[in-house]
């Protein structure tokens, strides 16, 4: 069957799934199209680089098509990518130099003026830098919880670890960030 004469039938999951496990290459490529998405942004938002988290993406998916035939079902194939992206995450932040510590990294000398209410673009940015700071195993966690909305035992079953571990690692990470954050805001004169 040629790319183009897939059904709209053979795009249900459960049939999708099964015909890029028999080795339809269309039926793959609908799978990555399905799931690209929360993939490449688990690796972009955990490590920061958009080059790093496309390699990360490339090399979970590249891990799926070896192991399709092994995937029961779509809600398998979601915890799979996810522990999978997880795992290459952590890999990939253990390959990389040591970045600069927070200390190195000048804050900006003026705060631009914007109407209140307004998205705060520094606080973003700082966030983002400090999640970025994180150890791997709570960053991972950290955006499991926040940015794909799981629960702490669905994160547990994901990344195959008690479900208290992944509580502690959740809460060192918030009590990191808050510390941080507290520590690099200066206080508001009344």
């Amino acid at each position: 069957m040629t790319t183009t004469a897939l059904s709209v039938a053979a795009f249900e999951p459960s049939r999708l799934l099964a015909r890029a496990a028999a080795g339809d290459e269309a039926a793959f490529a609908a799978l990555v199209r399905r799931h690209e998405a929360m993939v490449y942004g688990l690796a972009w938002n955990a490590l920061g680089d958009p080059a790093l988290a496309e390699e990360v993406a490339q090399e979970v998916f590249l891990r799926l098509y070896r192991r399709l035939a092994g995937i029961g079902s779509e809600e398998h194939l979601v915890h799979w990518l996810r522990r999978v992206t997880g795992q290459r995450v952590v890999d990939a932040v253990r390959r990389r130099r040591p970045a600069l510590p927070l200390d190195a990294v000048p804050e900006p000398v003026q705060e631009p003026v914007r109407e209140p209410g307004a998205a705060e673009p520094l606080l973003a940015r700082r966030l983002r830098r400090l999640v970025g700071a994180l150890p791997a195993e709570q960053r991972v966690a950290l955006l499991l919880r926040y940015q794909e909305e799981m629960a702490p035992r669905e994160i547990a079953a994901t990344l195959g670890l008690p479900v208290n571990t992944v509580k502690s690692r959740l809460q060192r990470a918030l009590a990191s960030l808050r510390g941080e954050l507290a520590a690099r805001t200066p206080e508001k004169q009344p």
